[in-house]
C-alpha cells in the first residue's frame, strides 16, 4: 500500500509540473530566465539550465563578435563585407545579396538584428573567422571565456545543427555582456525598421515595439526549438533581461514574455541611483591581469602570460589555498601591509596582478574611473609581490566596508573583471562570483 501511495504522490508531482508548464509552450522544449541586468540576480528561473536549440538568438554573438571588432578597430561601420558563394546560398530569413556583393557593417548589424538575415550571418562569420568553421569555434571559445559553460555554436546564423546547443542562463548572460561591454553599440538592438536598397524591413520583435520600457535584444525559431526571444526592459530604475525558449508561436512566446517581465518588474524594488552606471560610460579598456588575483595574492609565480587568463579557485581548491596563503603570511611573504595609503581598517579589493607598477597602477585608476558609482571614493593602490626573483604588482582599491567591497567584487567580475577580497587583517577571502 506505501509504494502505492508513494506512486500516487510521485505520479501527481509530474503532472502537476506538467500543468504548471505554460500552455503556450511545448514542455520538451520550453526553458525561462528573468534576472537584474545590474546585479545578476535571478528572479525568475525555469528549466534555465537545461540545452536548447538557440535558433537565432546565435546571432547575438554574431554581433558581440562583431562589435568587440569594431571595438578593436579591426573593422569599422563603413567596412565593406563581401557575400561568398556559400553564404549567398543560406536558406530565409535573408536579404538575398548574390555572390560578390557587398554589405556595410553598420547595415549588417541592422540586418542581424531587424531582419535576422542569415546571409548576412554567414558572410560576418566569413570575414572576422575566415570560415564558417573557424568562425564558430571563436563564438564557442568567447562563449567560455564569458561563462556561458554550457553553450556550443556551430554556425554564425542559428540554423539547425544537432550539436548548437546552449541555456536559457548562458543567454541571458550573453545579453547581459552586450550591453555593458558594447553600450554605444547596443542601441542597435532597439532598431524596428532597416531600409536596404529601397527596400524597408520591419521588426518581427512585437516584445520590443508593444512592452513599456523594452529596449531591443532578438527572436529566433527553428522547428527544433520553438520559438525563442531574449528581452531587455527597464523601468522604474531598473533593467531586467529575459529569455524564453520553446514557445508554439510568437505570440504566445511574447505574451508569456510579458507576463513574466511584469511579474518581476512588480516584485523588484526601485533601485537606488548609487548602483546604477551612467547610461553613457563606456566599458572598461580590456586590460588583462597577468595572474588570477587569489593566486597573484597568495601563490609561488609561474611565468606571467599576459594572454592566459585564469579563473578564480573553485570551492574545492579553497582549502589548499587556504594553507598556502597561511604558509606564505608565516614567512612574511604577503606583502599586503606596505602601502600607507591603505587604511588600517577598511576592506581592500584585488582586481589584478602586472608585470610593471605603472600597469597595476593605471588599471585600477582606469577601473575607478570607469564605475564612479561603485569605487569612485576607493584609493588606488600598487603592492609587490616578490616570490623566486621574480616580481609582480598587485592592482588593488581600498576603503571599503566588507558589504561594500563584497557588493562591489561581484558587480566587477559579472563585468569580467578578476576580483578577491581582503580584510583588514589581511586575509585574502576566494569567492565565487
Amino acid at each position: 500500500m506505501r509504494s502505492v501511495w508513494g506512486g500516487l504522490v510521485v505520479l501527481c508531482a509530474i503532472l502537476g509540473g506538467i500543468a504548471a508548464l505554460p500552455q503556450a509552450a511545448h514542455a520538451d522544449k520550453y526553458a525561462s530566465i528573468v534576472m537584474d541586468a545590474d546585479t545578476g540576480r535571478v528572479l525568475h528561473a525555469r528549466n534555465a539550465d537545461a540545452r536548447r536549440y538557440p535558433a537565432s538568438l546565435t546571432k547575438m554573438m554574431t554581433l558581440y563578435l562583431l562589435f568587440e571588432a569594431l571595438d578593436e578597430r579591426r573593422v569599422r561601420l563603413s567596412t565593406p563585407i563581401e557575400v561568398s558563394r556559400f553564404a549567398a546560398a543560406e536558406p530565409p530569413s535573408k536579404l538575398g545579396l548574390k555572390p560578390g556583393e557587398t554589405i556595410e557593417v553598420e547595415d549588417a548589424i541592422v540586418a542581424l538584428i531587424v531582419k535576422s538575415a542569415n546571409d548576412v550571418a554567414t558572410a560576418v562569420g566569413e570575414h572576422l573567422g575566415g570560415s564558417e568553421r573557424s568562425f564558430a569555434k571563436m563564438m564557442t571559445r568567447k562563449a567560455h571565456e564569458l561563462g556561458m559553460a554550457r553553450t556550443t555554436f556551430r554556425n554564425a546564423h542559428g540554423l539547425p545543427d544537432r550539436a548548437q546547443q546552449t541555456t536559457a542562463r548562458d543567454m541571458a548572460t550573453l545579453a547581459q555582456r552586450l550591453m555593458t561591454d558594447f553600450p554605444q553599440y547596443y542601441r542597435y538592438f532597439a532598431s524596428e525598421t532597416f531600409r536596404f536598397r529601397g527596400v524597408t524591413h520591419r521588426t518581427h520583435n512585437r516584445f520590443l515595439t508593444g512592452f513599456e520600457g523594452a529596449d531591443g535584444l532578438k527572436t529566433g525559431y527553428i522547428n527544433a526549438s520553438g520559438f525563442n526571444l531574449a528581452s531587455s526592459a527597464k523601468r522604474k530604475g531598473r533593467h531586467l533581461v529575459g529569455v524564453v525558449f520553446g514557445g508554439r508561436t510568437s505570440r504566445s512566446r511574447d505574451a508569456h514574455m510579458v507576463d513574466l517581465m511584469s511579474e518581476a518588474f512588480a516584485r523588484i524594488p526601485k533601485a537606488p541611483t548609487h548602483q546604477r552606471l551612467a547610461a553613457d560610460e563606456r566599458p572598461l579598456p580590456r586590460m588583462r591581469p597577468e595572474l588570477p588575483v587569489a593566486v597573484a595574492a597568495a601563490a609561488a609565480v609561474p611565468e606571467p602570460n599576459p594572454l592566459r587568463e585564469v579563473p578564480l579557485p573553485r570551492a574545492k581548491d579553497r582549502e589548499a589555498l587556504s594553507d598556502l596563503i597561511g604558509a606564505l603570511a608565516a614567512n612574511g611573504e604577503m606583502g599586503s601591509r606596505d602601502s600607507p595609503d591603505v587604511p588600517e581598517d577598511g576592506w581592500v579589493i584585488q582586481i589584478g596582478a602586472f608585470r610593471t607598477a605603472e600597469a597595476a597602477q593605471k588599471h585600477a585608476e582606469t577601473v575607478r574611473a570607469a564605475y564612479p558609482h561603485l569605487v569612485g571614493l576607493a584609493l588606488a593602490d600598487v603592492v609587490p609581490l616578490q616570490e623566486r626573483g621574480k616580481t609582480l604588482f598587485r592592482s588593488r582599491l581600498a576603503g571599503f566596508t566588507e558589504t561594500a567591497a563584497a557588493q562591489t567584487c561581484a558587480t566587477l567580475a559579472r563585468r569580467a573583471i578578476d576580483c578577491a577580497l581582503i580584510g583588514p587583517d589581511g586575509t585574502l577571502n576566494v569567492a565565487e562570483y
